[in-house]
């Protein structure tokens, strides 16, 4: 615990009501658990177009989206929205999209990005929002041609054709059309996202709502691509609309009070685009879009636009607290605005490392007197999002909660760990065009496999929730034939290394201790040195005081554990950002450990040669 968090005594929580975190378990002669909520879940809207349309109907006048224009803010009503919604549905259904010939979303979050997805959702045809990295950052555009390869798009959809320029022309677009709020680059024949919201909707959109059944295909997301390409998860309207009653019923409080976001998480995955902007339709709240990022150069705009939203609940990765809480911690004001009508501070994408849950919790008290509460959930692209959630006050990061109502889990042995499988209304039925996946992804009763693992945080008490136990693909043993949990080591190794490292990948497999390529955290590290500390990456990782920290902490950290799996032996700081075309991490931050290593075998290679060279911070108490 950090001494800051030491020295303050414990104070109440925020009022937030849950809901019930009791569970049936059984589990049968081969070892085989399973539980599922004793809750009931409630009735949820018939489709996301119906979704919508009661949010219209309860806050009609209320701000919907806004986005920044400047100093102020852009902003659209929620009858604004519908009225161009009704338009643009209108102009789809006259191109005869369809799952077959869907839309294509290349740009990232945006007024006009949200009434095209809503728009498609209304029409009922098939909305693909695609990472904005596999066009802006990626070298190859070989994801993004397969991507298209797979969905035969029958529109594709930019910002701006200037930025989108090459990965427009990387493409084979001869039958798509194309539309663009801007045609920087001059292509030709390139139709403008007004005309779009100027058609006038007839019969044929409300016929288009009324045809769409629970199993129509709301959109496609596309996977990072962690064992190869990108594979097209089918989501459903059933999936969307019944995970967000899932989610009332965890969360009631969500319902009492006028719900505000200011969020950045992209639409292109589940967290941003499933779980968080339909949170704030299902409850007809303000989403303030963040053009910020956990990243040195942008986490700056978010500060900046934290200045002017006051949330209600924020939803982050752990990787974005870790850019954020310098700030906070630094600046009373901010600190004040952001915790003044906050109710739950949430987390996902990966573990919090404790010092980050401490250091917020301080921060909390620090600043109203009070905790707010903070909580997690479990859940992948394949659930919708949450399949799993905390449901009750937690004291510590790493537990990912209950199932939600409707959501069955069942447990399997493998090895020494419990693998987790899931069934319920908020799962896909499978792949696009890809049945040989999809059949591998369900085992024999229909229930899908993720490859992680989890434990009971008390197996005496299931009601107290799971600790997620890691992938099952990412532990590996020492020569010493004891296994490392890859995904507990890294949170406990980041959090005793805080502030100054960003993330990390475990290595040493078939070898005799754990090594770490860790990437800098830039705003941790400044802080640490202060006055004069370098801009750049590299000249951050090759500070001593950076590496000294590392040292020393690490060695703290390795006398507190009980053997070598636990321990680390050797850290060395990367000078490169992780790589978007190697699959080294997807654009909400999550780190891909298996592929990270095999990209950089030469660090690994440093990292456990048998005289340190350069660069590679030797960690004492490793015995």
């Amino acid at each position: 615990m950090t001494a800051q968090a030491k020295s303050l005594p414990k104070a109440p929580y925020r009022p937030i009501a849950f809901g019930s975190p009791a569970v049936h378990c059984e589990t049968s002669a081969d070892g085989t658990t399973r539980l599922r909520s004793h809750v009931e879940l409630g009735t949820y809207d018939a489709n996301a177009a119906r979704l919508f349309r009661a949010a219209v109907e309860k806050n009609p006048g209320g701000a919907f989206i806004a986005e920044r224009a400047g100093e102020d803010w852009r902003k659209i009503t929620y009858a604004e929205a519908r009225q161009k919604v009704d338009a643009i549905a209108q102009s789809l259904i006259e191109r005869r999209l369809s799952a077959e010939r869907p839309m294509m979303i290349l740009s990232g979050n945006s007024i006009e990005h949200a009434l095209l997805m809503l728009a498609c959702f209304t029409a009922a045809i098939p909305v693909a929002p695609i990472s904005v990295a596999y066009s802006l950052q990626s070298q190859d555009h070989e994801k993004l041609k397969h991507i298209t390869g797979l969905l035969t798009p029958g529109l594709v959809y930019v910002a701006d054709t200037t930025p989108f320029a090459k990965a427009l022309k990387a493409l084979d677009l001869r039958s798509v059309e194309i539309v663009a709020d801007r045609n920087g680059a001059k292509f030709e024949k390139i139709t403008l996202f007004e005309g779009l919201a100027r058609a006038r909707p007839t019969a044929a959109v409300e016929q288009a709502v009324a045809a769409i059944t629970p199993d129509t295909i709301a959109k496609f997301l596309f996977t990072s691509g962690s064992t190869g390409l990108p594979k097209g998860v089918i989501n459903t309207h059933r999936m969307m609309t019944a995970n967000q009653q899932q989610v009332l019923q965890v969360w009631p409080f969500v319902a009492e009070q006028p719900l505000t976001l200011l969020d950045w998480l992209p639409w292109n995955h589940t967290f941003g685009g499933n779980h968080d902007i339909n949170l704030v339709i299902r409850h007809a709240g303000t989403l303030y879009i963040d053009a910020g990022r956990p990243l040195p150069a942008l986490i700056g705009e978010t500060v900046r636009n934290l200045a002017d939203v006051k949330p209600t609940i924020y939803l982050n990765v752990p990787a974005g607290y870790a850019a954020l809480l310098p700030f906070l911690e630094n600046n009373d004001k901010l600190a004040h605005n952001f915790f003044a009508e906050l109710r739950l501070i949430f987390y996902a994408g990966a573990s919090l490392p404790q010092d980050l849950w401490e250091r917020l919790e301080a921060l909390s008290i620090r600043t109203i007197g009070a905790r707010v509460p903070m909580a997690s959930s479990w859940g992948t692209t394949e659930t919708a999002p949450m399949a799993l959630a905390a449901q009750f006050l937690a004291d510590r990061a790493g537990v990912i909660g209950t199932p939600a109502p409707g959501v069955e889990i069942k447990l399997v042995p493998s090895g020494n760990k419990l693998e987790i499988r899931v069934r319920g209304p908020n799962i896909t039925p499978g792949y696009w065009k890809r049945p040989d996946l999809t059949a591998a992804a369900f085992d024999e009763e229909g229930f899908y496999k993720p490859g992680d693992a989890v434990h009971f945080e008390d197996p005496a008490d299931p009601s107290k929730g799971f600790v997620f136990d890691g992938r099952l693909a990412e532990d590996f043993k020492l020569t010493t034939g004891t296994w490392v949990t890859t995904g507990t080591l890294r949170v406990a190794a980041l959090a005793a290394a805080s502030p100054v490292l960003q993330d990390a990948v475990i290595a040493g497999h078939d070898q005799e201790f754990v090594g770490l390529l860790a990437w800098p955290n830039a705003a941790g590290c400044k802080s640490l040195i202060g006055a004069g500390a370098p801009e750049g990456l590299a000249d951050l990782a090759a500070h001593s005081a950076v590496c000294e920290h590392v040292r020393r902490a690490l060695t703290q950290f390795n006398a507190g554990q009980t053997g070598r799996s636990q321990r680390v032996g050797r850290v060395l700081l990367l000078q490169d950002a992780p790589s978007i075309d190697a699959n080294e991490i997807t654009d909400k931050g999550y780190i891909n450990q298996r592929l990270a290593l095999e990209r950089r075998a030469t660090e690994v290679e440093r990292l456990f040669a048998v005289t340190p060279g350069p660069g590679v911070i030797v960690i004492g108490n490793l015995n």
